[in-house]
């Protein structure tokens, strides 16, 4: 009986679908498709206020070599916006800038076989001049404003004695020691763009990045005392540089993550994004420092229900923010001295999610790469009053296609604390009717999901809604968007809330929105992967099957094999592991492995360093050792923390589809035959034999 009316129930749909075509003349979006859509990045903007540069990326496709997407760069004046290509004849160019004349566009390239350095040609075009010859290439550039001087980033050289011996093969590893730290330099040319003197800046620890300040007389630059990730994530000060006497000193007190900064216009003040504390998961504050007095002022709204994101300056008096508020980010001034913010633009009105916005100084032009939940990626500018304009238009196609209808829904917690989303309906959704769930959940967990579009190679969530899914993306606790109390409700307390929020998620999805409860799927990455194991193991009750991409299964070996052990014990653990052993043990998935009645698909990059492959292994040999009939593991090589290649990103997005399919759509049993392990008939290539 239950056969005859799941047959009824597909038979249904699909001549639902043949109608929805043949009335409106449209398909769902495949997942060819989603694997072909174009990206945008907004890059700079001309300092005579008149033009943009900006990037487009487009994915390479199933028969090209693998590798990540293609990016081109394109010029466009703010008027008419015809875009031009910013270099016709030299492929594999990075970081475009003005310089602050407008006169000269400086970017990174490498010629075969040589390191990437720094390149100059006229704005106008012409030929290209190399300015810089670092052993170890260069990293990033900036122009110094008024100077005919850039300083750049780059690492310390291999010696010859060090070349030597990888030569003769004893190039041995010596772990997170003999590490090759980037120095800050600043070099000056004279009018012929040639050499005249380079000066090596900082001499100790790893610079990250650094910002000039608009006299180009003073540099702020992010410091750890080691290059290591971790120091990047949890280590980093900010420190001013006088480029006349040499003087350095620390500015910033940040304690923990750090963001963007950046000078006031009259170099008075130096504006920075960071955490609140060391035990905030994520950026969420917004610091404004004196820099004559050396005092620090918090300039975000007392208790903000959100995270700053990016700092920047309107004017001498007032700070410009960047904020995830709940699903959509919103744009605020405030003044420098403190009081109420004038949120300027909000996402939530114009239904457009921006991101870190190019302005000018007269704050009349503003441009954003921004996304909507039916639109991928575009460019959109804003003159500061009126509605935003598109003015790219990368993926024309996408409007032709049949999406599920997107929303925001909220619902309570089983404490009652209110838990938001994102859902897409199935295409031809129908209340009252039963429809499969997938649940994708967000990595981090300090990101959150906002209203735009959601669809990636490893969250699918159109291509799956095409195929009549009922599509959640949650905003669980721990996730940011929504103030740093939220945020820490995660701290010391792993897959506590934040994963009984998902469950409690799915029982109103059955409850309210037609999910079936016997056929419930989960996919996610990193902490996302977390929870996708979670819930094939402890909530195994609650997800039929699920495919587990790069994540944690065993809290206690993760803390010894993670590149960032530090940023995992003060925003995550909060304690050592010597002190709370048996709670990492308790929630970590191969604890449960040996109750999961969950169809359990497990991939993830061979060459991960954040979540180390061993984290995959372990729950695959758990689960195998406990007979489990429904578990496969599948590994990239080359592939780190996410896949980078597109031959990676096309085998998880078909993978994890036919996996999800299987047992979740078509209700495999788990002691009967897994899906098939080769399934590059659907990678689309063009096959030799």
């Amino acid at each position: 009986m239950m056969k005859k009316t799941y047959l009824s129930v597909l038979i249904s749909l699909g001549l639902m679908l043949i109608n929805l075509h043949s009335a409106y003349g449209q398909d769902p979006l495949s997942p060819e498709e989603l694997l072909k859509l174009k990206t945008i990045g907004a890059v700079q903007i001309s300092p005579d206020k008149k033009e943009v540069i900006y990037s487009v990326s487009t994915p390479r496709g199933p028969n090209d070599k693998p590798g990540s997407s293609a990016r081109q760069y394109l010029r466009a004046s703010l008027t008419d916006w015809v875009p031009i290509p910013l270099f016709e004849n030299i492929a594999n160019v990075s970081s475009p800038q003005y310089s602050s004349d407008g006169k000269h566009i400086g970017f990174l390239y490498a010629k075969k076989g040589e390191p990437r350095q720094v390149w100059v040609r006229k704005s106008s075009g012409g030929s290209i001049k190399k300015l810089t010859n670092e052993p170890s290439g260069v990293s990033q550039f900036k122009w110094q404003p008024g100077k005919n001087g850039i300083a750049y980033l780059s690492k310390t050289m291999t010696t010859d004695r060090e070349k030597e011996l990888k030569n003769r093969g004893y190039d041995f590893i010596f772990y997170e020691e003999n590490l090759k730290n980037s120095s800050l330099h600043l070099a000056r040319f004279d009018e012929a763009w040639n050499q005249t003197s380079v000066w090596k800046i900082t001499q100790e620890g790893n610079t990250w990045d650094f910002e000039f300040d608009r006299q180009g007389k003073r540099i702020a630059a992010s410091i750890s005392p080691l290059n290591l990730i971790d120091q990047r994530y949890m280590f980093r000060k900010i420190f001013l540089i006088d480029l006349e006497s040499g003087k350095m000193k620390q500015v910033s007190e940040n304690e923990g993550k750090l963001g963007n900064y950046s000078f006031s216009p009259d170099g008075q003040h130096l504006a920075y994004a960071a955490a609140l504390n060391i035990n905030d998961s994520q950026v969420s504050q917004a610091f404004v420092v004196n820099l004559t007095s050396g005092s620090v002022s918090n300039l975000t709204p007392e208790d903000f229900r959100g995270h700053v994101s990016w700092v920047n300056w309107k004017d001498n008096d007032h700070l410009l923010y960047h904020a995830g508020e709940g699903v959509y980010p919103t744009l605020s001034v405030v003044p420098v001295t403190g009081g109420p913010r004038e949120v300027i633009l909000n996402a939530a009105d114009k239904g457009i999610i921006f991101g870190h916005p190019l302005f000018t100084a007269d704050f009349k032009h503003f441009v954003f790469s921004g996304s909507a939940p039916t639109d991928v990626s575009n460019l959109y500018h804003w003159d500061g009053k009126s509605a935003l304009k598109k003015v790219t238009n990368l993926n024309p196609w996408l409007k032709e296609k049949l999406l599920g209808k997107q929303e925001v829904i909220r619902y309570k917690a089983r404490d009652g604390q209110e838990i938001e989303g994102i859902m897409i309906q199935p295409v031809a959704y129908e209340a009252g009717k039963s429809y499969p769930l997938i649940v994708y959940v967000h990595g981090g967990p300090e990101a959150h999901e906002t209203n735009g579009w959601r669809s990636r190679y490893a969250t699918p969530g159109q291509v799956m809604a095409g195929k009549g899914y009922l599509v959640l993306y949650l905003n669980y606790r721990a996730s940011t968007g929504y103030g740093v109390d939220f945020a820490m409700e995660g701290f010391m307390d792993p897959a506590g809330k934040e994963f009984d929020d998902i469950a409690d998620g799915i029982e109103w999805a059955v409850r309210d929105k037609g999910a079936d409860p016997n056929r419930v799927g989960m996919a996610g990455g990193s902490y996302g992967g977390y929870a996708s194991e979670w819930f094939a193991t402890y909530y195994t009750k609650s997800a039929k099957a699920v495919s587990m991409f790069v994540g944690i299964s065993n809290s206690v070996s993760k803390r010894g094999t993670t590149d960032i052990p530090y940023e995992e014990l003060y925003v995550h653990s909060g304690k050592k592991l010597e002190e709370q052993w048996q709670l990492d043990l308790e929630r970590s998935p191969v604890y449960w492995a040996h109750q999961s009645k969950t169809a359990t698909l497990i991939y993830g990059g061979a060459a991960d360093t954040r979540v180390h492959p061993s984290q995959s292994l372990e729950l695959y040999r758990r689960m195998k050792m406990n007979d489990h009939p429904a578990v496969r593991l599948v590994q990239y090589p080359g592939e780190g923390h996410g896949n980078r290649k597109q031959v990676g990103q096309i085998d998880v997005l078909h993978r994890q589809m036919e996996w999800l399919d299987w047992y979740v759509r078509d209700l495999k049993p788990l002691d009967g035959p897994m899906p098939r392990l080769d399934i590059s008939d659907t990678y689309g290539l063009d096959w030799n034999y």
